[in-house]
């Protein structure tokens, strides 16, 4: 039965959902079907955004783990001092024009082939002092690190990775072993713990053999300093130690040239843009996907709306408005969609929980994931079904009455 209210009123909200509902169901399987776009289409844009904002949670968390206070500067090739030999930097003297660094060290790398008891490996071989371990945050598990006492000594403290490289099933490289480096034995006084790849610092502490910055010579008589490690007192003040150290070293540098400096804090403004802008592509092709599925609803809607001619002329011939016969079709067309969006959220929510799960990250819910996808969605059902509804709307009594 239709039931039309008199020009003066006109149907309740309730009453144009409860229409919308009923003519949904006589859709059959083509409302399933449109259903299933728009479904797929929710699900894509916030799967799609949830796995993006765990994919920067996690690359972040990366370089959060390094130390937000670390600070590398890497020196020009060649540098030479005032006095026109290689730059030499003195901590102590460095540390004293400098009240907002903690540590710092100077580090020459070089790299060497290893070998210990005919087991050989290619090396990074870092000359540094004592306070590098403390700057750079490397753990010792067995022995000791550098220490200040060491520094004519051919003493070394190697990496985990190289120490097992150097091993045999049989005879592990151990505390006091001898590796050789071209014609020189260094005796390991340390092993270090497995770290995470330090992707600031200018080297694998993994895959590394430390020396005593004054034993460098031995192995490379032409070797310079390369970078400076350092750490500020706090990540508060890690660009005001930024500036301290660029200006204390390069006042330190013959020339014109200025040495770059990176540090965590600045990497990671670069990363949270990038993941932004990745984030942001993925939304992007999470709603080209639900624009396919507004289409289909489009299609069911104009299918619909072909069907129902004369009951729309009899309703418009019985003083039902023209917006009463848009507001129908409008929300048939909303309603549809609203119950993609929701069985679209909750797959979306699932698909990014369950990848996070195979990729090992920490799953957590992004704050615009469900807003965006079930927002966008009931805005593309708004889009798409706003034509069938105007096309319905527009249709003359006496031409709609005619159709069999």
């Amino acid at each position: 039965m239709i039931a039309v209210m008199p020009e003066t009123g006109g149907p309740t909200v309730s009453q144009i959902l409860g229409e919308a509902i009923g003519s949904l169901r006589t859709l059959g399987r083509r409302a399933l079907l449109a259903l299933l776009g728009i479904v797929m289409g929710s699900c894509s844009v916030v799967a799609l955004l949830n796995i993006g904002g765990n994919a920067a949670t996690q690359s972040l968390a990366i370089f959060r783990n390094l130390g937000s206070d670390i600070l590398i500067l890497q020196l020009p090739p060649l540098t030479t001092g005032h006095d026109g030999l290689p730059l030499r930097l003195d901590a102590d003297s460095l540390r004293q024009d400098m009240p907002a660094i903690a540590n710092l060290a100077p580090v020459m790398s070089y790299g060497a082939p290893a070998i210990f008891n005919g087991q050989q490996s290619n090396a990074n071989i870092i000359g540094t002092i004592p306070e590098l371990f403390t700057a750079a945050a490397l753990s010792v598990e067995a022995g000791r690190a550098l220490s200040g006492f060491d520094r004519r000594e051919t003493y070394a403290v190697i990496g985990a990775s190289l120490a097992q490289a150097l091993s045999q099933p049989n005879a592990p490289l151990k505390l006091g072993d001898r590796v050789r480096l071209h014609a020189y034995q260094f005796q390991i006084v340390g092993i270090l713990k497995q770290e995470a790849p330090g992707l600031l610092l200018p080297f694998n502490a993994n895959e590394t053999l430390f020396i005593p910055l004054e034993g460098m010579p031995r192995l490379d008589p032409h070797a310079r300093l390369s970078h400076v490690v350092a750490r500020a007192n706090s990540a508060e003040q890690v660009p005001l130690a930024g500036e301290q150290l660029v200006g204390a070293v390069t006042r330190r540098i013959a020339g014109d040239v200025q040495p770059n400096l990176v540090y965590a804090q600045q990497v990671l403004a670069g990363m949270q843009q990038q993941s932004q802008t990745f984030t942001y592509l993925l939304a992007a092709l999470g709603l080209v996907s639900l624009l396919g599925g507004g289409v289909g609803v489009m299609n069911v809607m104009l299918m619909n709306v072909n069907e129902r001619r004369r009951e729309i002329g009899i309703r418009l011939a019985l003083g039902a408005r023209r917006r009463d016969i848009r507001n129908l079709f409008l929300v048939e067309a909303v309603a549809l969609t609203s119950v993609g969006a929701l069985f679209g959220a909750a797959l979306g929510v699932a698909g990014g929980w369950g990848y996070a799960q195979l990729s090992g990250w920490a799953f957590a819910l992004e704050p615009g994931a469900l807003p965006l996808g079930l927002g966008s969605t009931v805005l593309v059902g708004l889009f798409f079904g706003l034509h069938p509804a105007m096309t319905a709307s527009r249709l003359q009594p006496v031409e709609a009455l005619r159709d069999e």
